[in-house]
């Protein structure tokens, strides 16, 4: 099939300059090709598309008609062009975010700030939701890129490649007044007295899951599924309460943290997940990514680093 781009630029480079030679010369071909594109053109629309004249050529009635809507082709093809570009540079595009609650406290605003402040064109929306809504979204291809918290026993799904961006500690909130407020560690035995603030009646689905299969089983008071919540009623003094590493920017001044030892409650391992081939705005926030978790982790002692998994 004739390439319909070419044949509309060939017939418009020929309506406008009324000659096959003054066309060809400014497309830069040559006039025997012009002459066989104008030919294709009229035989895919089945009409005579110009009068050829003792000097040059003029368009037929049919010409005539077909005038506007070969121009409206060609700015449509323009824009496309355009558009792709702007997609290919990153002046332009949307790139469609997602991540789990507490990368939302640091890790995805601060890229997003220094995306934002290098490629101001590309319009980012952001979702927060569990990972693995997060990583089915991918896999259907309603999101191009996603922060999130896999299952270690679960493969992605098909489609889906993850990231490694770091290993994450769990921490214990306390009260300032708390007697393990000081301490740099904490084992999990040792607060077994305790009253714990929980976001589920189901410890399984709480960050509490690895202890609780390992045997653990705290004393649970409030249920809270809010994070202000949670740490407002550790600083009352209510209760204490597991608080991931990302989330610890927005613990007040009234709450300590404690690591809690690993053996207890194991590091959370925290990747980005993109589509098999990342658009290029995906690829650029990916980058960004890696270096404000590389940071993060030096200045919070995080183990492992920014490497791709």
């Amino acid at each position: 099939m004739p390439n319909g781009h070419v044949l509309y630029e060939v017939f418009l480079a020929v309506a406008r300059e009324g000659s096959f030679t003054a066309a060809a010369r400014t497309l830069g071909y040559t006039q025997s090709a012009v002459s066989r594109q104008v030919q294709a053109l009229e035989d895919e629309t089945g009409a005579v598309l110009f009068e050829r004249l003792p000097r040059g050529v003029r368009p037929t009635e049919a010409g005539r008609v077909l005038l506007p809507h070969a121009e409206a082709v060609r700015d449509r093809l323009l824009a496309a062009r355009t558009e792709l570009e702007a997609l290919r540079t990153l002046e332009g595009g949307l790139l469609r975010l997602g991540s789990f609650s507490s990368a939302n406290a640091a890790l995805v605003p601060r890229t997003q700030a220094v995306f934002r402040g290098r490629h101001p064109g590309v319009k980012v929306t952001r979702t927060e939701g569990p990972s693995v809504k997060h990583l089915g979204q991918l896999a259907a291809g309603e999101q191009d890129l996603a922060v999130v918290a896999p299952a270690l026993a679960t493969p992605p799904p098909e489609g889906v490649t993850l990231h490694h961006l770091l290993d994450e500690p769990m921490l214990v909130a306390l009260e300032r007044g708390h007697a393990h407020a000081g301490r740099r560690a904490v084992r999990l035995a040792e607060l077994a007295a305790e009253e714990w603030i929980v976001g589920a009646e189901r410890l399984e689905d709480t960050l509490f899951r690895p202890a609780v299969a390992a045997g653990f089983r705290p004393r649970t008071g409030l249920l809270a599924h809010d994070w202000i919540a949670k740490l407002g009623a550790v600083a009352a003094g209510l209760g204490i309460t597991l608080v991931p590493a990302l989330a610890a920017a927005s613990v007040p001044r009234e709450v300590a943290l404690v690591t809690i030892h690993p053996d207890d409650v194991p590091y959370r391992r925290v990747c980005a997940a993109t589509p098999s081939t990342p658009t290029a705005a995906a690829s650029a926030f990916l980058g960004l990514l890696r270096e404000t978790a590389e940071a993060m982790r030096r200045s919070r002692g995080f183990p492992g680093g920014g490497r791709a998994g």
